[in-house]
Protein backbone atom coordinates (compact mmCIF):
# COMPACT_ATOMS: atom_id res chain seq x y z
CA UNK A 1 0.00 0.00 0.00
CA UNK A 2 1.35 3.54 -1.12
CA UNK A 3 1.80 5.87 1.78
CA UNK A 4 1.19 8.43 -0.52
CA UNK A 5 -2.53 8.38 -0.41
CA UNK A 6 -2.20 9.94 3.79
CA UNK A 7 -1.49 13.05 1.79
CA UNK A 8 -5.05 13.13 0.31
CA UNK A 9 -6.64 12.61 3.64
CA UNK A 10 -6.59 16.50 4.97
CA UNK A 11 -8.26 17.20 1.46
CA UNK A 12 -10.93 14.53 1.39
CA UNK A 13 -11.46 15.18 5.15
CA UNK A 14 -11.74 19.04 4.76
CA UNK A 15 -13.88 18.43 1.41
CA UNK A 16 -16.31 15.80 3.40
CA UNK A 17 -17.00 17.91 6.10
CA UNK A 18 -17.30 21.78 4.46
CA UNK A 19 -18.90 20.26 1.06
CA UNK A 20 -20.24 16.96 0.72
CA UNK A 21 -21.85 16.54 3.95
CA UNK A 22 -23.58 20.26 4.17
CA UNK A 23 -24.37 19.61 0.81
CA UNK A 24 -26.61 16.09 1.62
CA UNK A 25 -27.57 18.58 4.88
CA UNK A 26 -29.27 20.85 2.59
CA UNK A 27 -30.77 18.27 0.09
CA UNK A 28 -32.21 16.37 2.65
CA UNK A 29 -33.82 19.19 4.17
CA UNK A 30 -35.11 20.77 1.40
CA UNK A 31 -37.49 17.85 1.12
CA UNK A 32 -38.44 17.46 4.69
CA UNK A 33 -41.18 19.16 6.91
CA UNK A 34 -40.81 20.46 10.36
CA UNK A 35 -42.39 17.89 11.44
CA UNK A 36 -39.23 15.21 9.89
CA UNK A 37 -41.84 13.64 7.77
CA UNK A 38 -41.01 13.56 3.79
CA UNK A 39 -42.56 16.52 1.75
CA UNK A 40 -42.64 18.92 -1.66
CA UNK A 41 -44.03 21.74 -0.22
CA UNK A 42 -40.82 23.26 -0.09
CA UNK A 43 -39.65 22.71 -3.89
CA UNK A 44 -43.22 23.64 -4.30
CA UNK A 45 -42.77 26.76 -2.43
CA UNK A 46 -39.97 27.95 -4.82
CA UNK A 47 -42.60 28.22 -7.62
CA UNK A 48 -44.24 30.94 -6.23
CA UNK A 49 -43.77 34.56 -8.01
CA UNK A 50 -41.38 36.51 -5.79
CA UNK A 51 -39.36 33.20 -5.40
CA UNK A 52 -39.25 32.95 -9.27
CA UNK A 53 -38.27 36.59 -9.92
CA UNK A 54 -35.35 36.42 -7.96
CA UNK A 55 -33.68 33.46 -9.73
CA UNK A 56 -34.89 35.22 -13.11
CA UNK A 57 -32.82 38.31 -11.90
CA UNK A 58 -29.85 36.09 -11.08
CA UNK A 59 -29.76 33.79 -13.73
CA UNK A 60 -30.10 37.55 -16.11
CA UNK A 61 -27.18 38.91 -14.10
CA UNK A 62 -25.02 35.96 -14.18
CA UNK A 63 -26.10 35.43 -17.55
CA UNK A 64 -25.01 38.65 -18.46
CA UNK A 65 -22.05 39.04 -16.50
CA UNK A 66 -20.54 36.31 -17.86
CA UNK A 67 -21.19 36.38 -21.52
CA UNK A 68 -19.85 40.50 -21.55
CA UNK A 69 -16.71 38.86 -19.34
CA UNK A 70 -16.49 35.90 -22.40
CA UNK A 71 -16.40 38.62 -25.10
CA UNK A 72 -13.86 41.27 -23.05
CA UNK A 73 -11.24 38.76 -21.23
CA UNK A 74 -11.28 36.81 -24.76
CA UNK A 75 -10.24 39.84 -26.65
CA UNK A 76 -8.05 40.65 -23.78
CA UNK A 77 -6.18 36.97 -23.65
CA UNK A 78 -5.80 37.24 -27.17
CA UNK A 79 -3.93 40.54 -27.40
CA UNK A 80 -1.39 39.41 -25.01
CA UNK A 81 -1.11 35.62 -26.71
CA UNK A 82 -1.39 35.72 -30.56
CA UNK A 83 -1.72 39.87 -31.17
CA UNK A 84 0.89 42.21 -31.10
CA UNK A 85 1.35 43.92 -27.76
CA UNK A 86 4.62 43.86 -26.30
CA UNK A 87 6.10 40.51 -24.31
CA UNK A 88 6.31 43.10 -21.02
CA UNK A 89 2.85 43.55 -21.25
CA UNK A 90 1.96 40.03 -20.45
CA UNK A 91 3.05 39.53 -17.03
CA UNK A 92 1.53 42.67 -15.39
CA UNK A 93 -1.63 41.37 -17.19
CA UNK A 94 -1.74 37.98 -15.70
CA UNK A 95 -0.79 39.11 -12.25
CA UNK A 96 -3.80 42.13 -12.01
CA UNK A 97 -5.84 38.88 -13.48
CA UNK A 98 -4.80 36.54 -10.68
CA UNK A 99 -5.54 39.42 -8.25
CA UNK A 100 -8.32 40.95 -9.21
CA UNK A 101 -10.50 37.80 -9.92
CA UNK A 102 -10.15 36.80 -6.05
CA UNK A 103 -11.30 40.57 -5.71
CA UNK A 104 -15.05 40.73 -4.27
CA UNK A 105 -17.51 40.95 -1.04
CA UNK A 106 -17.14 44.43 0.70
CA UNK A 107 -14.24 45.99 -0.59
CA UNK A 108 -15.18 45.64 -4.30
CA UNK A 109 -18.88 47.11 -3.68
CA UNK A 110 -17.02 49.91 -1.54
CA UNK A 111 -14.44 50.50 -4.34
CA UNK A 112 -17.18 50.96 -7.09
CA UNK A 113 -19.49 53.02 -4.75
CA UNK A 114 -16.39 55.23 -4.30
CA UNK A 115 -16.22 55.62 -8.05
CA UNK A 116 -19.44 55.20 -9.36
CA UNK A 117 -21.61 55.87 -6.77
CA UNK A 118 -23.87 59.09 -6.72
CA UNK A 119 -20.72 61.40 -5.21
CA UNK A 120 -18.51 58.77 -6.35
CA UNK A 121 -14.91 60.22 -7.96
CA UNK A 122 -16.01 59.25 -11.46
CA UNK A 123 -19.58 60.74 -11.45
CA UNK A 124 -18.26 63.76 -9.84
CA UNK A 125 -15.29 64.45 -11.89
CA UNK A 126 -17.87 64.18 -15.14
CA UNK A 127 -20.21 66.48 -14.04
CA UNK A 128 -18.18 69.31 -12.84
CA UNK A 129 -15.27 68.79 -15.69
CA UNK A 130 -17.65 67.92 -19.04
CA UNK A 131 -20.77 68.95 -17.61
CA UNK A 132 -22.26 64.49 -18.25
CA UNK A 133 -24.59 64.01 -15.23
CA UNK A 134 -24.14 60.03 -15.30
CA UNK A 135 -27.54 59.53 -13.40
CA UNK A 136 -29.31 61.69 -15.43
CA UNK A 137 -29.08 59.34 -18.51
CA UNK A 138 -30.76 56.64 -16.27
CA UNK A 139 -27.50 54.70 -14.69
CA UNK A 140 -27.83 53.57 -11.64
CA UNK A 141 -25.08 51.77 -9.63
CA UNK A 142 -27.67 50.21 -7.09
CA UNK A 143 -29.61 48.38 -9.82
CA UNK A 144 -29.63 45.72 -12.37
CA UNK A 145 -27.01 47.27 -14.27
CA UNK A 146 -24.78 48.18 -11.79
CA UNK A 147 -24.47 44.94 -10.43
CA UNK A 148 -23.72 43.39 -13.42
CA UNK A 149 -21.11 45.77 -14.19
CA UNK A 150 -19.10 45.19 -10.40
CA UNK A 151 -19.39 41.46 -11.56
CA UNK A 152 -17.31 42.18 -14.60
CA UNK A 153 -14.70 43.50 -12.45
CA UNK A 154 -13.77 39.70 -10.87
CA UNK A 155 -15.33 37.69 -13.82
CA UNK A 156 -13.02 39.39 -17.10
CA UNK A 157 -9.77 38.42 -15.01
CA UNK A 158 -11.26 35.11 -14.05
CA UNK A 159 -11.93 34.43 -18.27
CA UNK A 160 -8.44 35.67 -18.90
CA UNK A 161 -6.27 33.43 -16.78
CA UNK A 162 -8.62 30.81 -18.10
CA UNK A 163 -8.54 30.75 -21.89
CA UNK A 164 -4.61 31.80 -21.76
CA UNK A 165 -3.44 28.37 -21.72
CA UNK A 166 -5.98 27.40 -24.54
CA UNK A 167 -4.69 30.09 -26.38
CA UNK A 168 -1.01 29.58 -26.24
CA UNK A 169 -2.33 25.63 -27.08
CA UNK A 170 -3.17 26.81 -30.55
CA UNK A 171 0.22 25.61 -32.64
CA UNK A 172 1.66 27.83 -34.63
CA UNK A 173 1.69 25.10 -37.46
CA UNK A 174 -2.29 25.27 -38.04
CA UNK A 175 -2.00 29.23 -38.27
CA UNK A 176 1.20 28.34 -41.39
CA UNK A 177 -0.73 25.86 -42.99
CA UNK A 178 -4.12 28.52 -43.25
CA UNK A 179 -1.29 30.57 -44.61
CA UNK A 180 -0.41 28.62 -47.00
CA UNK A 181 -3.46 27.60 -48.40
CA UNK A 182 -4.61 30.60 -48.77
CA UNK A 183 -6.45 31.66 -45.99
CA UNK A 184 -7.12 35.42 -44.73
CA UNK A 185 -6.44 35.80 -40.70
CA UNK A 186 -10.30 35.97 -40.39
CA UNK A 187 -10.73 33.07 -42.29
CA UNK A 188 -8.17 31.36 -40.42
CA UNK A 189 -9.56 32.45 -36.84
CA UNK A 190 -13.37 31.56 -38.60
CA UNK A 191 -12.62 27.74 -39.42
CA UNK A 192 -9.70 26.88 -37.69
CA UNK A 193 -9.28 28.18 -34.37
CA UNK A 194 -12.86 29.62 -32.63
CA UNK A 195 -13.99 25.78 -33.55
CA UNK A 196 -10.96 24.05 -31.64
CA UNK A 197 -11.43 27.14 -28.96
CA UNK A 198 -15.20 26.56 -28.62
CA UNK A 199 -15.37 24.04 -25.97
CA UNK A 200 -13.17 26.20 -23.96
CA UNK A 201 -15.25 29.28 -24.43
CA UNK A 202 -18.78 27.80 -23.96
CA UNK A 203 -17.37 25.58 -20.63
CA UNK A 204 -15.64 28.63 -19.25
CA UNK A 205 -18.52 30.76 -19.96
CA UNK A 206 -20.60 28.47 -17.72
CA UNK A 207 -18.35 28.38 -15.02
CA UNK A 208 -18.65 32.41 -15.08
CA UNK A 209 -22.10 31.93 -14.71
CA UNK A 210 -21.52 29.78 -11.64
CA UNK A 211 -19.43 32.27 -10.37
CA UNK A 212 -21.52 35.19 -10.13
CA UNK A 213 -24.58 33.31 -9.90
CA UNK A 214 -23.17 32.16 -6.26
CA UNK A 215 -21.80 35.50 -5.24
CA UNK A 216 -23.79 37.21 -1.65
CA UNK A 217 -21.03 39.29 -0.14
CA UNK A 218 -20.89 41.80 -3.24
CA UNK A 219 -24.50 41.96 -4.23
CA UNK A 220 -25.56 42.55 -0.73
CA UNK A 221 -22.94 44.75 0.01
CA UNK A 222 -23.60 46.81 -2.98
CA UNK A 223 -27.55 46.97 -3.21
CA UNK A 224 -28.27 45.32 0.20
CA UNK A 225 -32.36 44.61 -0.34
CA UNK A 226 -33.02 46.69 -3.04
CA UNK A 227 -32.40 44.12 -5.29
CA UNK A 228 -33.61 40.84 -4.88
CA UNK A 229 -31.75 37.73 -6.01
CA UNK A 230 -31.97 34.52 -4.60
CA UNK A 231 -28.29 34.79 -2.90
CA UNK A 232 -29.83 37.53 -1.20
CA UNK A 233 -32.97 35.89 0.04
CA UNK A 234 -31.19 32.56 1.17
CA UNK A 235 -28.43 35.48 3.36
CA UNK A 236 -32.15 36.62 4.80
CA UNK A 237 -33.40 33.11 5.82
CA UNK A 238 -29.98 32.65 6.86
CA UNK A 239 -29.98 35.64 9.32
CA UNK A 240 -34.05 34.77 10.06
CA UNK A 241 -34.98 38.46 9.94
CA UNK A 242 -37.22 37.71 6.96
CA UNK A 243 -38.45 34.20 5.95
CA UNK A 244 -39.94 32.44 8.81
CA UNK A 245 -39.60 28.94 7.42
CA UNK A 246 -36.23 27.13 7.47
CA UNK A 247 -36.71 24.47 5.05
CA UNK A 248 -37.86 26.78 2.54
CA UNK A 249 -34.18 28.29 3.00
CA UNK A 250 -33.38 24.22 2.64
CA UNK A 251 -35.20 24.40 -0.72
CA UNK A 252 -33.47 27.56 -2.18
CA UNK A 253 -30.17 26.54 -1.56
CA UNK A 254 -31.25 23.23 -3.02
CA UNK A 255 -32.35 25.04 -5.65
CA UNK A 256 -28.89 27.56 -6.11
CA UNK A 257 -26.58 23.73 -5.64
CA UNK A 258 -29.26 22.64 -8.72
CA UNK A 259 -28.56 25.70 -11.30
CA UNK A 260 -24.45 26.49 -10.34
CA UNK A 261 -24.43 22.29 -10.55
CA UNK A 262 -25.54 22.03 -14.16
CA UNK A 263 -23.41 24.91 -15.04
CA UNK A 264 -19.90 23.21 -13.74
CA UNK A 265 -20.93 20.08 -15.38
CA UNK A 266 -21.02 21.74 -18.60
CA UNK A 267 -17.76 23.22 -17.83
CA UNK A 268 -16.12 20.23 -16.77
CA UNK A 269 -17.68 18.31 -20.05
CA UNK A 270 -16.27 21.27 -22.08
CA UNK A 271 -13.25 21.30 -20.52
CA UNK A 272 -12.53 17.95 -21.97
CA UNK A 273 -13.25 18.44 -25.36
CA UNK A 274 -11.42 21.42 -25.41
CA UNK A 275 -8.12 19.47 -24.04
CA UNK A 276 -8.37 16.39 -26.48
CA UNK A 277 -7.98 19.29 -29.69
CA UNK A 278 -4.74 21.13 -27.75
CA UNK A 279 -3.66 17.70 -27.69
Amino acid sequence: MSWAWIGLVPFALFAFLFLILPTMFIVVGAFRAPDGSFTLANIRGLFTPSILAAFWISIRVSFWSALLGCLIGFAMAAAITVGKLPNGARSPLLTFAGVASNFAGVPLAFAFLATLGRVGLVTVLLREWFGFNLYATGFNLLSFMGLTLTYLFFQIPLMILIVTPALDGLKREWSEAAQILGATRLQYWRMVALPILWPTLLGTLALLFANAFGAVATAYALTGSSLSIVPILLFAQIRGDVLGDPHLGYALAFGMIFVTGVANAIYMWMRVRSEKWVR
